[in-house]
């Protein structure tokens, strides 16, 4: 049952600390944490801006697939 949570969760992740940690050539566990953290002491505002930026992603790749020109 915990296995199946898990692989849920990590093929339905947005991959924002993934990206973070390759942009800015820090640990992924790391930033992990830190979400995680902050989320607790903050009351969950780290949230909204990880939910953000996953959206932000996603349009980002939506766009890149697309080319102006197979319209």
């Amino acid at each position: 049952m915990l296995q199946d949570l898990i692989t849920f969760f990590e093929k339905k992740s947005f991959g924002v600390c993934t990206y973070l940690g390759e942009r800015f050539n820090i640990s992924i566990s790391k930033i992990r944490l830190f979400f995680i953290y902050s989320s607790f002491l903050a009351v969950g505002f780290p949230l909204v801006f990880y939910f953000l930026a996953a959206f932000i992603l996603d349009i980002r790749n939506y766009v890149k697939r697309i080319r102006i020109w197979d319209f």
